[in-house]
């Protein structure tokens, strides 16, 4: 098996977390990083509480609205958790699936509606990498990137 090997990999990041989760434990934590730490911690804690609150629903005998009825409320608080994730992580691959988090529920919780003949939930404005409570620039869109093709120019004649 070689050094680079998947498996290699993986070991190795299991045991970078190993060794994070083992400094944060014995306190050797920047304030900075423990007060981000904390406020993470407490808007996961309320998102979970609202969901499993949200979730507790006295059943209606229809499987389907009782179903959706607890699922949307679940996939609520897993966008709050990525929102959280936005506002105070850094690790780039991380805010990327918590990015992809919120638009997959959103659209699951749409579909959901819809299967069920009610009314879509309002729109809300999509997250941007700019929620990073460690970003200090004034940029709502720090971490902008071309794209070929996303590229339209106005022409006022054809």
């Amino acid at each position: 098996m070689s050094a680079t090997s998947p498996r290699r990999q993986r070991g190795v990041a299991l045991a970078a977390v190993a060794v994070a989760a083992w400094v944060a434990a014995a306190g050797v934590m920047p304030a900075a990083a423990d007060s981000l730490a904390a406020a993470f911690a407490a808007e996961n804690d309320a998102a979970m509480n609202r969901m499993m609150a949200a979730m507790e629903i006295k059943p209606s005998g229809d499987v389907d609205r009782d179903f959706a009825a607890m699922m949307i409320p679940h996939h609520q608080g897993a966008i709050e958790m990525a929102q959280a994730e936005l506002r105070y992580g850094r690790n780039e691959q991380l805010r990327r699936i918590a990015q992809e988090i919120i638009v997959e529920q959103q659209q699951e919780i749409a579909a959901m509606h819809l299967a069920l003949g009610q009314p879509l939930p309002p729109s809300a404005p999509a997250p941007t990498q700019g929620l990073s409570a460690t970003n200090t620039t004034t940029d709502p869109m720090p971490h902008r990137h071309s794209m070929p093709g996303m590229h339209m120019e106005h022409r006022d004649n054809p």
